[in-house]
């Protein structure tokens, strides 16, 4: 028995100093493409997951992909959504790419793919507080975990929300939005005008009593064009189901209290006269339809599912902070939806088509059928050498070291609901502007050189608040993630810095694996053509789920 206990302690020892070549913290979806890659490269890769699921929003709930232009979208997150379209047998539509997949599938497929690739996934793995890195010099030594697990690495990664890996590591980043004197962005700070998801009827911001109503700020807007900390609005993306065995009804939060939901009362009265009609369920939520009778619920208008200026304290706070925070944020947002499906106030038809919807049965059933990870739109952002502003997403649009690229709008919700100089309540902060397909540089995820030389960046990486606004869109993120991953392999087969590596080589391989540099349909067909070799011929034609629409 003595024997076999000091094998136990001699085996856990071992475990608890394990050592990779590629250490990935955070189980997002650029967390697992990073991994995976790295791993197609040969490397020892280990993917450090802070809570129980993989994915990120992919998986949480953002099931209405943000695709942009889909002729950027190649390399892995193309494989990823190929791989969706072969689950849900989108050939019997002459079809091949599913971009709205379930979240429950979506999950499958990611841990699919690390499986194929080797990658070890450790769960429940979260970074020591304040103490969980050890550095020498400019270099990451050794990151440990609140378990005790102590992993060395040859490069690190940092592919959380948060960014919790690149702050212990004394790496410089930001929070908040820059003025629009400091990168000569005209979208920047705080907005003189926010014409998107805005009241379009004036209310009071006070009651009968002279007490600003719940959900309203006190504290005044700001001067436009400065720069604040405030941080744009969080919210869950809700799987609902509008098949009755599927469907549950909107949960109460134990904690409900009508009162502050006095501000949407005010306002779907308001908006009847205004519109002639009631507000219809779309006008209040944005629904994305995706397969199985189900739909993607995401922020519309001047009162939705965004908890507005709640979350200042999240990016930099501690563990215990942002589990109020989030607990805040559910809440909040499961409150919205039970009073919108009864409360008198609301009008016979919305709250119809309200009940009509309710949490999907066979989503996220280990976390009570609600989202397992909170849309965490913007934290920290790095500062490193290059950093990304707008004119990087509208005039500047090549690059050098071109990754990949994106081209989805400036896309920023409102960070703040104040006062405005005549009474009524206004959200301000939205931005919702266009931009043409820009490359991404590879330099956006790597840290100053004095800062660290073996650490990637691929979610918090170096952006202005406004070009992080259309460059944080989740294919992005697994754009980011597979180049992360070859580019570790060069760094450590050069034994450089990842800031040295070989930028034509990883642009090759890059591209050899069906990333798109160039934006059009040629491109496009090439990275699909690529893809399309990795797999066997497509499935026998048969049933497909709802929600596709067909094209034969």
């Amino acid at each position: 028995m003595k024997t076999i206990f000091l094998v136990l302690i001699v085996a856990a020892t071992a475990y608890c100093q394990q050592a990779f070549d590629l250490v990935v913290y955070g189980g997002t979806a650029a967390g697992v493409m990073t991994a995976v890659s790295g791993a197609r490269q040969g490397l020892k890769t280990v993917l450090l997951e802070p809570r129980d699921h993989v994915g990120g929003l992919v998986s949480g709930g953002l099931s209405g992909t943000d695709i942009g232009r889909a002729e950027v979208i190649g390399g892995l997150a193309l494989e990823f959504y190929f791989r969706a379209g072969r689950h849900y047998n989108l050939a019997w539509y002459n079809q091949e790419i599913a971009w709205m997949p379930e979240p429950r599938v979506a999950e499958s497929i990611f841990r699919t793919m690390m499986k194929e690739a080797g990658v070890v996934l450790l769960e429940r793995h979260r970074l020591r507080e304040k103490s969980g890195v050890r550095k020498s010099g400019a270099s990451i030594v050794e990151i440990t975990m609140e378990n005790g697990s102590r992993f060395t690495g040859r490069i690190f990664a940092d592919t959380t929300y948060e960014g919790d890996l690149m702050a212990q590591s004394k790496v410089s980043y930001t929070l908040g939005r820059e003025s629009t004197q400091q990168y000569q962005e005209d979208l920047a700070g705080v907005r003189a005008r926010t014409p998107s998801h805005q009241f379009a009827v004036e209310i009071p911001a006070r009651d009968a009593s002279g007490r600003v109503l719940p959900e309203v700020s006190a504290a005044p807007r700001g001067e436009p064009g400065s720069a604040d900390r405030r941080i744009q609005a969080y919210n869950f993306r809700v799987v609902a189901s509008k098949e009755p065995g599927n469907r549950l009804p909107w949960p109460k939060p134990a904690n409900y209290d009508v009162k502050r939901y006095e501000l949407l009362a005010l306002y779907v009265t308001a908006m009847t006269p205004y519109l002639g009609r009631p507000l219809d369920i779309n006008e209040i939520n944005l629904l994305r339809v995706i397969p199985n009778h189900k739909a993607d619920f995401n922020n519309r208008g001047g009162f939705s599912t965004d908890y507005i200026g709640k979350n200042y304290d999240y990016p930099d706070g501690d563990y215990a902070t942002r589990a109020r925070i989030w607990k805040e944020h559910e809440d909040y947002q499961k409150g919205f939806y039970y009073f919108l499906a009864n409360d008198p106030r609301v009008p016979t038809s919305l709250r119809q088509q309200m009940s009509e919807w309710g949490l999907a049965r066979d989503e996220f059933t280990d976390t009570g059928n609600w989202p397992h990870q909170l849309y965490i739109r913007e934290a920290r952002r790095m500062v490193g050498s290059f950093v990304a502003t707008q004119k990087d997403l509208q005039t500047e649009l090549t690059k050098p070291d071109v990754i990949g690229m994106g081209s989805y709008n400036s896309d920023s919700h409102n960070l703040q609901r104040f006062i405005n100089d005549r009474g009524f309540v206004e959200n301000e902060g939205d931005v919702q502007v266009p931009v043409k397909p820009y490359q991404i540089a590879y330099r956006v995820l790597t840290p100053k050189r004095e800062e660290a030389t073996n650490l990637l960046v691929p979610v918090c990486f170096s952006a202005s608040h406004i070009a992080y606004s259309s460059m944080r869109m989740e294919p992005q993120y697994m754009i980011i993630g597979h180049a992360a991953g070859i580019a570790a392999a060069l760094a450590i087969g050069a034994k450089a810095a990842v800031q040295d590596i070989d930028i034509a080589e990883l642009q090759r391989r890059l591209k050899s694996e069906g990333a798109v540099f160039e934006y059009g349909t040629q491109h496009n067909a090439e990275a699909l053509a690529f893809i399309r070799r990795r797999f066997a011929p497509p499935p026998r034609k048969g049933p497909v789920p709802w929600g596709y629409p067909q094209k034969r």
